[in-house]
Order: structure tokens, then C-alpha cells, then sequence
């Protein structure tokens, strides 16, 4: 009877575990041809102050994730958004009722991280903006940088942060999107949910849906 309960228990455990793997995703490729003028982008470009609570088709989620730090040159590497020295220092973490993942630009695909709805995490006490379908949280890994001078590198991280806010601004107005960039974040609840090393820091994040009707 024992061994009978004992595998049932090793069943149930592992049936448990198995719920709470995250599947990666495979991303669309970017749709080149989608949006406005960059200057009529500029001139909708807004802060939202609400949001829809439904999802972002997953076109919608590639050209999003790939406009924010995606691989705009192939043969090289290198992203839409620039970066000091070229570190890539800026890695993009995903939030979305399904869990939590990492953008790769190099497969533009999403790797999941930890499943479960953890939005709160970055909404925090504004929770008129916890229904945001995706909240884009921008990690700098300061190693990824030469030198030991770690309060240039902070500095650095910084501004290679709002680089890419600013690009997933930017396509939100040209794209009929919705977002709001900050730095209000669950910033240790997030690095221990995300597993993150001590040189990587959350610096910023962007909620990003469509318009609340």
C-alpha cells in the first residue's frame, strides 16, 4: 500500500512539474512594410494611461519585440537599437499572463523563463495598469562590458535602456499600438524571478497593448 501511495505522490509530483514548463515561442518575421512615417510616428507618440486587456497577436509581438532590440543586420549582428561599445548589454524579459520569458534576437524566438502571471511585478501599486497584455522589462548585464569601472557601465546601461524604450515607443505610434515607459518595478521580486546574476540590473519597462476603447 505504501508503494502505491508513495507513486502515486511521484506521479502527481511530476505531473506538477511538467504543468509548470513554459514552451519557447517562435516569433514572426518582422513585417517590413507595416506602420506610419517615422514623423507621423513622432507626432502620436504619447504616454498611455490605459490599456486593453487583449492579447497582442503574435505578429503584433514579433515586430514589437524585434523593433525594441532585434537583429537588424545579420551578417554582423547587430540590433535596432545601438548599445555602448556594442555590448548587447540590454537583454528584454517579457511578462504576459502565460509567464515569463527572454526575447533571443539571434533566434528572434521567445525562451520561457518561469510559467505563471507575474505582471504585478511590474505594474506594482499602479494597478490601473496591470491589465497591459505585455510588460517589456529592460535587464542591463553590465559585465557584458570592458573595463572595471562600474559606475561608467551603470551610466551606460542606463542610457542603452532608454534606447530601447524609446524604439518601442516609436513603434507603437506608428503601428496603432499603446505603451508607457517607467522605472516603478518589483526590481529584487523580479531578479529572483528571473534568476538574474548580480551584474544584471532591471533599469526600465514598457506596458504595451492596444487602445482601451
Amino acid at each position: 500500500m505504501k508503494i502505491v501511495t508513495i507513486f502515486v505522490m511521484m506521479m502527481h509530483i511530476t505531473g506538477s512539474l511538467c504543468a509548470q514548463v513554459l514552451q519557447d515561442i517562435k516569433l514572426n518575421a518582422p513585417d517590413m512594410e507595416r506602420g506610419l512615417t517615422i514623423m507621423k510616428a513622432f507626432g502620436k507618440r504619447a504616454s498611455a494611461t490605459s490599456f486593453s486587456s487583449k492579447d497582442l497577436s503574435l505578429q503584433d509581438l514579433s515586430d514589437l519585440l524585434w523593433a525594441s532590440a532585434g537583429v537588424n543586420r545579420p551578417e554582423n549582428g547587430k540590433r535596432t537599437a545601438p548599445t555602448a561599445v556594442n555590448a548587447q548589454d540590454i537583454d528584454v524579459y517579457v511578462l504576459m499572463k502565460s509567464g515569463a520569458y527572454l526575447y533571443d534576437a539571434k533566434t528572434h524566438s521567445l525562451k520561457g523563463v518561469i510559467a505563471g502571471d507575474n505582471r504585478k511585478m511590474v505594474s506594482e501599486r499602479q494597478t490601473n495598469f496591470a491589465n497591459a497584455p505585455v510588460m517589456l522589462v529592460m535587464v542591463s548585464d553590465i559585465s557584458r562590458f570592458r573595463g572595471d569601472d562600474t559606475e561608467q557601465k551603470l551610466i551606460w546601461a542606463a542610457m542603452d535602456a532608454g534606447i530601447v524604450s524609446q524604439n518601442i515607443g516609436i513603434f507603437c505610434a506608428g503601428t496603432g499600438m499603446v505603451t508607457r515607459p517607467r522605472a516603478s518595478m518589483d526590481t529584487e521580486g523580479l531578479k529572483k524571478l528571473l534568476v538574474l546574476s548580480g551584474t544584471q540590473y532591471p533599469l526600465l519597462n514598457n506596458l504595451v497593448g492596444y487602445p482601451n476603447e
